[in-house]
C-alpha cells in the first residue's frame, strides 16, 4: 500500500481523504512512538485543514502523546519549529500547491527534514494493518498551543540576512500570498526588512479565489501587472504552503524558477569559494553553466525536496533546490523555504546594488517546456519503460535517476511519473523555444503511442 508520494499524502477531500482514513493514518503514526512522545502538528489554510488537524491531534492525544499545536503556518515554518520545540515528529495537514479539492498529510523528522522513506513505509504498513494505540485514562496525552511560532520563524530568517542594509534600500515589493499560509508570515517578514509591501490575495482562503495555488506564469498575471503599474522593485508569489517563491522583476517579467535557482546558487557558491549544489535531474542546464565558473559542481537526485534535502546533508552542499521555485538555504534549514528565498534575494540585490533583471541577464538561458500528460495510474511505470526503450533504440544517452532523461545533440527530454497526482510530468529543454517545443512534442507522441500499445495489449 503506497500512500506517500513525492511530498506526503495528497488526496481529494471526501473521496480518498476522509475522516476515517486520516484517523487511521494518525493511529499508525501514534503507534510508531513511545507513550508521551512530543509531536508537533501544523496546518495550512485549506477548508478541511482545521477538521483534519483536530482528528490528527485527538488521535495522537488518545495514543498518549504530547501534542504541540502550531496552528496555521507555512510548511517551512513547521519544519523550522519541529526541532526547536523538541518534537520527535511533525505532522502537517497540507496539500501544498494542489487544487482546493485536495488535502493531505506530510511528516517531518525531529531534525526538521522530511522523514525518510523507511518511516513512511512503517506508517503505510500500520495503516494497512489498522495499527493504533489506545492508552488508559491516566496515560492520555495533552495539547499545548504554541502562540509565537510565526514570530520565531520570521526572527530566524531576519537573522540570516543583513537586515539593516536591506532596510536602507527601502524596496517596494508586491507580495502575492495566493490566499495561502504565507499570509501569516511573509507580510510581517518583508515589513521587518523595511519594505513597502503591496499585498495581493493576503487573506487565508482555502478555495484560492485569487488564482490557483500553483504559481505558474499564467497564475501570476495580477502580480506581474501590479509590479509594472506600481514601478515596484520586485514581485514575490508563494504557493499554498509557502515552501516556494517565484519572482517578478521590476519590468513585470515573470522569472522562471530555473533562473532564480541558477542565480542564487551562483551567489552561494561564489561566497563559499566553491562547493556542491544539489538539484533534481529535472534541473536546467543553466545551473551547471552558472556555477562552474565560480568553482561549483552539481549533484543530481530524484525529483522532490526530500531527496534534495537529504543529499545536501550527505554532500555538505552549499546550496540546493528545484527549478519550480523550491530553494533550500542550508545555513538556515534543510527545507524548501519561500520566505527565506525571498529574504535571500533581497539580500543579494542589496549587496550588488543591481536590479534583478540585470543580474539575470548575465546568466545562460535555455528554453524549458513543462507539461503534464494524462496517463492511467496502473500504466505509468510501463509507459515510462516503453518510452525509455524507444529513446535507447534511437541512440540517445539515458539517465534513469528518476523516470528517464534522454539527451540528444539539441537538448534533452525528461519523463517521470508524478509523485502527487495521477499523471506523467514531461520536461524538455533546448537552446531555443522552437527546439524545446519540438522535443516536448516528441515526448508527448512517444507517451501517446506507448499508452495505445499497452492498452491494446491489456
Amino acid at each position: 500500500m503506497r500512500l506517500f508520494g513525492t511530498n506526503g499524502i495528497r488526496e481529494v477531500v471526501g473521496r480518498e481523504l476522509t475522516a476515517g482514513f486520516v484517523t487511521r493514518v494518525a493511529g499508525a503514526i501514534a503507534a510508531q512512538f513511545p507513550v508521551g512522545a512530543p509531536i508537533a502538528v501544523g496546518r495550512d489554510g485549506r477548508t478541511s485543514s482545521v477538521a483534519f488537524s483536530r482528528l490528527v491531534e485527538g488521535t495522537l492525544i488518545l495514543g498518549g502523546h504530547r501534542v504541540v499545536d502550531l496552528g496555521v503556518l507555512p510548511t517551512p515554518a513547521v519544519q523550522y519549529l519541529v526541532p526547536r520545540v523538541g518534537a520527535q515528529l511533525g505532522v502537517i495537514v497540507t496539500a501544498s500547491h494542489n487544487p482546493p479539492e485536495f488535502n493531505g498529510l506530510k511528516c517531518i523528522a525531529a531534525d526538521g527534514l522530511e522523514v525518510p522513506r523507511a518511516v513512511e513505509e512503517a506508517i503505510e504498513q500500520g495503516v494497512a494493518a489498522q495499527t493504533t494505540r489506545a492508552v488508559p485514562y491516566d496515560e492520555v496525552g495533552s495539547s499545548h498551543e504554541l502562540r509565537d511560532g510565526a514570530q520565531q520563524y520570521v526572527d530566524g530568517i531576519v537573522a540570516q540576512v543583513d537586515a539593516p542594509r536591506i532596510r536602507r534600500r527601502a524596496f517596494t515589493v508586491v507580495l502575492d500570498c495566493g490566499n495561502g499560509a504565507s499570509a501569516v508570515t511573509s507580510p510581517a517578514l518583508l515589513r521587518r526588512l523595511g519594505c513597502r509591501v503591496v499585498t495581493l490575495n493576503g487573506h487565508l482562503d482555502g478555495t484560492f479565489p485569487g488564482h490557483p495555488s500553483e504559481p505558474t506564469e499564467a497564475h501570476t498575471l495580477d502580480a506581474q501587472h501590479a509590479v509594472a503599474a506600481l514601478h515596484a522593485d520586485l514581485g514575490i508569489v508563494h504557493d499554498g504552503d509557502a515552501d516556494r517563491a517565484v519572482f517578478i522583476d521590476h519590468a513585470g517579467r515573470y522569472v522562471p524558477g530555473e533562473e532564480t535557482l541558477a542565480l542564487l546558487a551562483r551567489d552561494a557558491v561564489a561566497r563559499a569559494h566553491g562547493g556542491v549544489v544539489v538539484s533534481p535531474v529535472s534541473a536546467s542546464r543553466s545551473l551547471e553553466d552558472a556555477i562552474r565558473p565560480v568553482g561549483g559542481t552539481v549533484h543530481y537526485t530524484r525529483v522532490g525536496s526530500p531527496a534534495v534535502a537529504r543529499a545536501m546533508v550527505e554532500q555538505h552542499a552549499v546550496f540546493g533546490g528545484e527549478e519550480n521555485g523550491g530553494i533550500i538555504t542550508p545555513t538556515f534549514q534543510f527545507a524548501r523555504d519561500g520566505a527565506m528565498t525571498a529574504a535571500g534575494l533581497l539580500d543579494l540585490l542589496t549587496r550588488t546594488g543591481r536590479p534583478l533583471a540585470e543580474l539575470l541577464a548575465e546568466l545562460p538561458r535555455y528554453a524549458l517546456v513543462k507539461e503534464r500528460l494524462a496517463c492511467p495510474v496502473d500504466l505509468r511505470s510501463a509507459v515510462v519503460a516503453r518510452v525509455a526503450a524507444g529513446f535507447e533504440a534511437a541512440g540517445r544517452r539515458l539517465v534513469t535517476i528518476d523516470g528517464v532523461k534522454a539527451y540528444s545533440d539539441d537538448g534533452w527530454i525528461l519523463l517521470r511519473p508524478s509523485g502527487t497526482e495521477p499523471l506523467l510530468r514531461l520536461f524538455a529543454e533546448a537552446t531555443d523555444p522552437a527546439t524545446a517545443r519540438r522535443l516536448a512534442d516528441q515526448g508527448r507522441a512517444a507517451v501517446d503511442a506507448a499508452v495505445r500499445d499497452l492498452t491494446a495489449s491489456a
